[in-house]
């Protein structure tokens, strides 16, 4: 296959990890997070406050939630609060690479103010679940976004930083065919690809691309199906050549696999590309190039 063993690997260890986050929180519409009506005590607004109100909430009508985390996940689920310190690092970097790549881009400042989360939301660390499992971000039918592990940003990390931008670019699509539906036929281009409820996680990569899908978890459902295009487009620098270029003089069935996998794949992209410019005026592939300057 085309791929370079190093990158195999970290393009793995990302699905898994975001496939612990999907199988245990999942980001359909209808799931919501448990938020307690208390608000907590009363506390000291500081200069993070002044700023986060200047730069988010006023700004972009973008609520940064930060303190009293336990109001924002089920009670059986534990988390920890975001150290002080790393909370500003955090807001720069979803500045740098969510925010800044769509308001640069023509049409993109409008489609973003309009169809922005009203709350973010940091943890410090990773959801503990009461089975043993961890959720790695969630997102609440478009109305929040939450990042964990926030503890541990550091912009030198890949797999940190891509595991963030999985979460915000996948979540953020969903605004899109929430909206303005799915393309024309998309549901149609690899209707025998998708797999039973629950059963996506049993998918290796090589089955998931065979089929036509960029991932596993995109054969849960065309709605996911649909995100995760989107989300490796952003942020995969070689998704072109995993997921669009055909290997040459194939041998083996398992490439012709493959390479039939990435037919539908690109036929999925384009419709894709054409449905965003259609109803939003935002052209992914100009927010693609401001993402990739920055990785």
């Amino acid at each position: 296959m085309i791929k370079d063993e190093d990158k195999l690997m970290k393009i793995r260890l990302i699905y898994i990890l975001t496939g612990l986050f999907l199988i245990f929180s999942g980001c359909y519409q209808e799931e919501t997070l448990d938020v307690p009506v208390n608000q907590g005590p009363e506390v000291i607004r500081n200069e993070l406050d002044k700023y986060i109100d200047e730069n988010f909430t006023t700004e972009f009508g973008m609520a940064i939630r930060y303190r009293f985390v336990d109001r924002y996940v089920g009670p059986t689920q534990r988390v920890t609060p975001p150290r002080l310190e790393v909370v500003r690092p955090m807001l720069d970097f979803i500045d740098e690479f969510w925010i800044d790549p769509y308001v640069s881009v023509e049409n993109g400042e409008d489609f973003f103010r309009m169809h922005v989360p009203a709350e973010i939301v940091l943890l410090g660390g990773l959801i503990y679940n009461d089975d043993g499992t961890v959720t790695l971000g969630t997102a609440d039918a478009g109305a929040q976004i939450t990042f964990t592990d926030v503890n541990s940003v550091d912009f030198d990390d890949s797999d940190w930083i891509l595991r963030q931008l999985q979460t915000v670019y996948h979540e953020f699509a969903h605004v899109v065919h929430q909206k303005y539906k799915l393309p024309n036929a998309f549901e149609t281009i690899t209707p025998q690809g998708y797999t039973s409820a629950g059963a996506w996680f049993t998918l290796s990569d090589e089955e998931a691309l065979q089929r036509g899908f960029v991932s596993p978890y995109a054969t849960s459902s065309p709605n996911e199906d649909f995100a995760e295009v989107v989300a490796h487009f952003l942020f995969e620098e070689n998704f072109y050549e995993f997921y669009i270029d055909t290997e040459p003089d194939c041998i083996t069935q398992d490439c012709d696999q493959r390479n039939e996998g990435r037919v539908y794949i690109n036929q999925k992209l384009n419709s894709i590309l054409a449905h965003y410019e259609k109803v939003t005026g935002v052209k992914l592939e100009d927010v693609r190039e401001q993402v990739q300057s920055k990785l």
